[in-house]
């Protein structure tokens, strides 16, 4: 009776310790978190953007908007990109003269200026490297006055080119920010013409800016 009491004790003992073997081995199956995907540059974006120009005579701020669009291939670092921006300015340069025995006070003022550029930039993480160039314009005034009365007044829209480059960085679901240099060179215009004060005038600038956009992918 012992011995047979024995025997089964040791045969139940073997079939619990593999069970509870395998009860401590079993453990709930967690799933690894995912992976959050790359961030990917392509689509329209369009934002808001200010900074400060300066030229041989003239200084001063500028606000405006930007609207773009960037193409980049899935896992490709390269991005390309056309953007449009414009902005009213107040980029000026004034001189008094008192020889006359009154003062007479010429000034030269940007009013607005942009540009059609391309883009090509290289990616790292959430941050986008890039040049670009491209036509620029800009609306250019000459203007005198003495004791409130305009002597002459005449505006030239200027045509060029211009390049640059600038780090733009998403921070957030389809927003980015950037800053930016840029220098225009505008060509010559000429002022005054069929007057003793006919004169050309060239326009070049440079720029810094920095803006944010909203990306619509």
């Amino acid at each position: 009776m012992k011995k047979i009491l024995l025997t089964t004790t040791a045969l139940i003992a073997l079939g619990i310790a593999p069970a509870a073997a395998a009860d401590l081995a079993a453990r709930p199956y967690t799933k690894a978190p995912a992976i959050a995907p790359g961030i990917n540059w392509s689509g329209f974006y369009a934002g808001v953007m200010g900074g400060y120009a300066w030229g041989d005579d003239v200084k001063g701020g500028f606000g405006g908007g930007t609207v773009g669009y960037n193409w980049q291939a899935p896992g490709s670092m390269w991005v390309w990109g056309l953007e449009i921006d414009a902005a009213g300015a107040s980029v000026k340069d004034s001189i008094t003269d008192l020889s006359l025995g009154f003062p007479v006070t010429a000034e030269e003022k940007i009013r607005a200026f942009g540009s059609v550029t391309g883009r090509v930039g290289v990616t790292a993480g959430a941050a986008l490297f890039y040049a670009k160039g491209g036509y620029a314009w800009a609306d250019n005034r000459l203007s005198a006055t003495a004791l409130g009365v305009t002597l002459f007044d005449e505006s030239k829209v200027h045509s060029g080119w211009t390049v640059g480059a600038g780090a733009e960085y998403m921070f957030a679901p389809n927003w980015s920010a950037k800053v930016e240099y840029m220098y225009a060179d505008y060509g010559s215009e000429t002022y005054f013409a069929g007057t003793p004060f006919a004169g050309d005038l060239g326009l070049t600038t440079h720029s810094v800016k920095g803006g944010i956009n909203y990306h619509f992918n």
